[in-house]
């Protein structure tokens, strides 16, 4: 199984070799990439309470997931959702990838997971029982349930993992995050075998109120379908979405003595910060920019390599315009030669989840040689002026692509892969 270019020789190459998306628009792989590719949005109206009188009323809600179809009903009853859907992506990667991990060193495999913010249902159902019924009756499972790290430490749990496990928290760059040191703890020769990416479960009513009291959300409450409309003119605000993303990193010759599929190779990854504002974009781009550099640095390819980028594009006015100015700076007159196109638009914001989501979606884009499209793309924005592959996925070869993902806190995290030869 040849693969890519050749990599600085201290360096371990990495390769992806399974991948579950669980989402608004699908789960597993096959299901995941039909929504994609058949430009579905997963958006509408709120099911999980009652918002008479709210001024955002949809989402992107996950339809039909059971966790007893992956979990025991102990399980299911002692885990927060954000750690539902980690563990069932976590779950079908690993089926994906025909792995076997109780074959092998167990101190060498592991799990290193992003969320944004973790439990907030079990930590709004607790908070209401603590001032209606007393803090006797808070539930004992309440710590375990709502920490972050219960959704890496689970997983090591139910498959036998005892090498590197953590979780990363840096709001909506959090799985990039994850897969960056994923990526980096496995070239250095610290592991072989990461379960990676993120899961977010936020949408209760804590969490929409205080997305929505900050005007971050789209209020196109009659159309939610048509809501999340990253890099259009008219676009309002993001839709809060559900799910996960898990993909398997493994090194190449791990991969290779088990005749294992090959997905993408992991290139190279690059984070900075903004330093500006805790929710806001700094203006020009430079962070995201840097970011970008970074990456394509770290893995020795060059900005008119580059074939694809699946855009943060949150739907938010700041964010397109901005991400587009750093697109610009990093890529100059090839910018325009580039598919751009945004996932949000399809499965919603699922913060620290994002990036997992995202990458999971450029991977089935690589094999399937199909560039996923940005849909609601109706009014072209002066500011906004690339190829956003607008309303429905194009046939096209990807051979490189970059996968931006950019956090409240000024987080920039962005993650450079290749597709196998």
């Amino acid at each position: 199984m040849a693969m890519g270019p050749p990599h600085h020789p201290e360096r371990r190459r990495v390769v992806i070799t399974g991948v579950a998306g669980l989402t608004p628009i699908g789960r597993g792989t096959d299901d995941y990439w039909r929504g994609i590719a058949g430009a579905l949005s997963g958006a509408g109206p709120i099911t999980r309470f009652d918002t008479e009188g709210w001024d955002v009323r949809i989402a992107a809600e996950l339809k039909g997931f059971d966790p007893g179809e992956f979990l025991d009903r102990k399980e299911v009853r002692r885990l927060d959702p954000f750690v539902h859907y980690a563990m069932a992506a976590a779950i079908m990667a690993v089926a994906d990838a025909g792995l076997d991990l109780s074959r092998g060193d167990a101190a060498r495999h592991g799990a290193i997971l992003g969320t944004g913010i973790g439990g907030l249902t079990e930590l709004e159902e607790q908070v209401g029982v603590l001032v209606h019924r007393g803090q006797s009756r808070v539930s004992p499972f309440l710590i375990p349930k709502l920490m972050s790290n219960a959704s890496s430490g689970n997983i090591a749990i139910r498959f036998g993992l005892k090498g590197p496990n953590y979780v990363t928290a840096s709001a909506c760059a959090s799985a990039n995050h994850a897969m960056g040191d994923a990526f980096q703890t496995i070239r250095e020769g610290r592991a072989d075998v990461l379960l990676t990416g993120g899961s977010e479960a936020t949408i209760t009513q804590i969490g929409v109120a205080g997305f929505q009291n900050m005007k971050a959300l789209s209020t196109r409450n009659d159309d939610p379908q048509r809501a999340s409309r990253p890099f259009d003119r008219e676009r309002d605000g993001f839709v809060m979405g559900e799910g996960a993303g898990v993909l398997v990193f493994e090194e190449l010759a791990h991969a290779r003595r088990r005749d294992a599929q090959v997905y993408a190779e992991v290139l190279g990854f690059g984070a900075t910060d903004d330093s500006h504002h805790i929710t806001a974009p700094e203006e020009t781009g430079e962070g995201a920019a840097r970011a970008m550099n970074l990456a394509l640095e770290d893995g020795g390819v060059s900005p008119d390599e580059v074939d694809y980028i699946n855009a943060h594009g949150t739907s938010t006015p700041y964010n397109d315009k901005t991400e587009t100015r750093a697109i610009k700076q990093v890529f100059g007159g090839h910018a325009r030669r580039l598919a751009v196109s945004s996932t949000k638009s399809q499965i919603g914001h699922l913060l620290g989840a994002s990036g997992g989501a995202e990458l999971v979606a450029v991977c089935l884009a690589m094999r399937h040689g199909l560039i996923p499209p940005t849909i609601n793309y109706a009014n072209p924005d002066p500011e906004c002026d690339l190829d956003y592959v607008p309303n429905e996925a194009r046939p096209g070869s990807i051979r490189r692509a970059l996968s931006n993902s950019f956090g409240f806190g000024g987080h920039n995290a962005t993650i450079l892969v290749g597709a196998p030869d």
